[in-house]
């Protein structure tokens, strides 16, 4: 397993265009005239402006949005003092986070030094390049004194998120995790086991906000931070305690502490050192990936305990990404001088409340349906809130503004939320939702296609990431031999060849599943031999696993023509009762969220009834994602501008048939595409309209399947934007059409929107 991970983060890393980031044109560049206006000679206006006034540098550039990640390699991860070079996928990855959670644009700087003063000269001298600083990967002590120069001497924020990233994570979880208990952060005995840059800025902020450091007992390797030891450098001194004898042990000074902060290695604790904590002890093991002491057996043996880690697969991660991209979010916008106490605190304030807020359905949805309320397993928000954005980065600029260094008050603050939500689109965590929600409860799918290199490649990331519990169709000699070549991890994965049955219990299935066709067809004109041999075709075989129970859900269509795997899924599971027309939606990942597309693959003739009941189920699948739906149908004419021609008229009268079924809904047609998408250009034209005053259309209802499906087809390939599809709507039971051409990714989603549909039968 170990070594297939490994292959796969360096196919990850190297195929296609090397690396994880590129740069795009954010302006048109067409034609001639284009080009002369971004370079010579139309750019020597900006550049003169510039030199007027300087402060115009973020009116006519990039540099207000541009954040520079900077390492030297000495502190890399979990992997210590490995170079600069190496060091470059893990800047490249912030770069990444920077820009998915928050819009911002970086340049990964890798310094090959590590001289302070050379550091400190180089970063320096690029100050008027960027908007601001992320030094990252910086070993202590050398990364104090980087950070504390950097910021006296330049006037743009700089932050080292290994020291305050962590820090203010977990100081708004023990801020919750003390309110829950009912302890004071004044009273409270703290334990923090490691003294590197993180614990130091962990411990500094905890002071911060109440604690009192004669209460507070740092340890590092060599023991107890303490005044009689003669070996204490770089900040370590700053936590020096007194107040005990230097040689007590780690388990001595945990009896009766309120609260063990680990940032060490993994398995320092065990059981009997936290039984001797105090009642309703907190402890914080955010040692990754192995903390000090597993979650299960911190709980078993302190079920009072609140427990937090910095693993995902555990309740409340201490994760850094609540952080960082939102605090520069706020930085940026009132372009701040620095990144201060004021500043780091409000974002902890402002963590600690969005974590008592109530859950947005999208969250609970993406954590299992659960109804996540502050408590003890919900202290800090979860990565997947969209709300992180709007809550943080406005706090974190008020603090800014308020301490007195932002050049550029911000003074409408609803519009300035507003505009934060849009950059990203607060929907756009559909990806992440689907992929969290299917882990929540483990569905069985088929995999039709295991002879085929990308089913397998899919299905050994569906089994490692536990997304669903992978059934493979083949021949089972032929699947074994590609798992072999390319080295792929599926241990103990069951093969089922439908036209070999491997033993006497498969013999028994396949009879059950030809039986059971034979009487569900046999009226179709269907005989016992042709329903035999329908069972030996693996699209039939794996539709029946689900009809019959034996599997929850299946995926198919990456060795067949669409039609050759739809017809036995419609044979076998059909519509579920009350079903028309079984329909398919494609979902295309724009940057302002989630957009659906219908039908795209499965009917050829509508009527206006036909589209209105296709329209139901599409928004059906819309509200399953905790989606608010704003529906267009669109065709070639706006409101009867085209008084005939028959798909205006279809969608004319589907409109209508929509509003007296649903006048709730936000629905509305016939209308171009650019209207539906377009709200502003929609008001301007057509203020009636149903969609005025949102976001524009998410869905888009079309009135055949040739336009839909060259609509979807021509967006995803030209836009080059992300798919997730086809996804079919109104089967009884979860079965699920590949295309030809499906990626690994595309795959992967797929079998998680099964486990999802899978989950909603059970």
């Amino acid at each position: 397993m170990k070594d297939a991970f490994k292959k796969a983060a360096l196919e990850y890393h190297s195929e296609g265009r090397p690396g994880k980031i590129e740069v795009i044109p954010t302006t048109e560049t067409a034609n001639q005239r284009d080009l002369s206006l971004a370079y010579s000679p139309g750019v020597a206006e900006p550049c003169l402006a510039i030199a007027d006034n300087v402060d115009d540098v973020y009116k006519y550039t990039a540099k207000g949005n541009l954040v520079a990640v900077i390492s030297n390699g000495t502190a890399v991860l979990g992997l210590g003092d490995i170079g600069p070079e190496a060091g470059k996928p893990v800047m490249e990855g912030k770069g990444l986070l920077f820009k998915i959670y928050a819009d911002i644009d970086c340049f990964d700087l890798e310094l090959n030094t590590k001289d302070v003063d050379e550091f400190v000269r180089t970063v320096k001298i690029l100050e008027p390049t960027f908007g601001g600083v992320n030094l990252e990967d910086i070993s202590a002590p050398a990364c104090f004194d980087i950070e504390e120069r950097l910021k006296e001497e330049l006037n743009i924020p700089v932050m080292h998120d290994d020291q305050h990233g962590t820090a203010i994570i977990s100081g708004a979880a023990l801020l919750n995790a003390l309110e829950l208990v009912g302890k004071n952060i004044a009273d409270a005995k703290i334990v923090v086991n490691g003294a590197g840059a993180s614990a130091i800025s962990c411990t500094r902020i905890y002071v911060s906000l109440g604690a009192k450091k004669e209460n507070i007992f740092m340890y590092d390797s060599k023991g107890l931070i303490h005044g009689d030891r003669d070996n204490l450098n770089g900040k370590k001194p700053e936590f020096i305690n007194n107040t005990v004898p230097m040689n007590t042990s780690l388990a001595d000074i945990l009896k009766g502490a309120d609260v063990f902060i680990g940032l060490s290695k993994g398995n320092i604790l065990n059981q009997a050192m936290v039984k001797e904590m105090a009642k309703d002890c907190i402890i914080f093991a955010m040692a990754n990936p192995t903390p000090e002491i597993g979650y299960e057996d911190a709980k078993e043996a302190r079920p009072d305990a609140i427990m937090a880690t910095g693993r995902s697969d555990y309740p409340n991660q201490v994760n850094n990404v609540l952080g960082f991209p939102f605090i520069f979010r706020g930085a940026l916008d009132v372009r701040a001088t620095e990144i201060n106490e004021e500043m780091k605190l409000a974002a902890v304030h402002a963590l600690a409340d969005l974590a008592k807020r109530p859950v947005p359905d999208i969250v609970n949805m993406a954590y299992g349906d659960v109804n996540l309320n502050f408590g003890k397993d919900y202290i800090i928000p979860k990565p997947v809130d969209p709300r992180l954005i709007s809550t943080v980065a406005p706090a974190v600029a008020k603090a800014a503004m308020k301490s007195g260094v932002a050049k550029h008050p911000i003074s409408d603050w609803e519009a300035y939320e507003f505009e934060l939500e849009r950059r990203l689109g607060l929907d756009n965590q559909l990806s992440k939702i689907i992929e969290t929600k299917a882990k929540q409860q483990l569905k069985k799918v088929i995999f039709a296609d295991a002879e085929n290199i990308s089913c397998l490649k899919a299905a050994q990331i569906v089994w490692e990431e536990k997304i669903a519990h992978p059934i493979l169709l083949g021949n089972v000699e032929k699947v074994n031999e590609i798992i072999k070549q390319y080295n792929i991890q599926l241990p103990n994965i069951q093969i089922i060849d439908p036209r070999n049955a491997a033993n006497e219990q498969e013999e028994k299935t396949m009879e059950s599943y030809v039986d059971y066709f034979y009487e569900k067809r046999k009226r179709k004109g269907v005989t016992v031999a042709e329903a035999r041999g329908q069972m030996r075709s693996r699209s039939y075989y794996g539709a029946m696993a689900v009809e019959m129970g034996h599997a929850d859900a299946m995926i198919g269509g990456l060795s067949r023509k669409y039609p050759h795997v739809v017809r036995p899924a419609l044979e076998v599971v059909g519509a579920r009762e009350g079903v028309k027309k079984v329909a398919s939606t494609h979902i295309l990942m724009t940057k302002s969220g989630p957009l659906f597309l219908a039908d795209t693959t499965i009917n050829h003739h509508l009527t206006a009834a036909d589209i209105a009941d296709i329209t139901e189920l599409v928004v059906e699948q819309v509200k399953a994602f905790n989606i608010d739906p704003r529906i267009a149908l669109v065709t070639y004419s706006n409101f009867g501008s085209v008084p005939s021609g028959e798909s205006a008229m279809l969608m004319r009268e589907a409109t209508k048939i929509l509003h007296q079924r649903h006048p709730e809904w936000m629905v509305d047609g016939e209308m171009q595409a650019h209207f539906a998408l377009d709200p502003d250009a929609l008001e301007d034209h057509y203020p009636f309209s149903k969609l005025v005053g949102s976001k524009g259309a998410n869905v888009l209802i079309f009135p055949n399947l040739s336009s839909a499906n060259i609509a979807y087809n021509l967006l995803s390939n030209a836009a080059e934007m992300d798919i997730i599809g086809p996804i079919l709507l109104g089967m009884r039971k979860p079965v699920h059409i590949l295309q030809l051409s499906a990626s690994i990714r595309q795959i992967v989603d797929m079998v998680g929107i099964a486990a999802i549909h899978a989950q909603r039968n059970t």
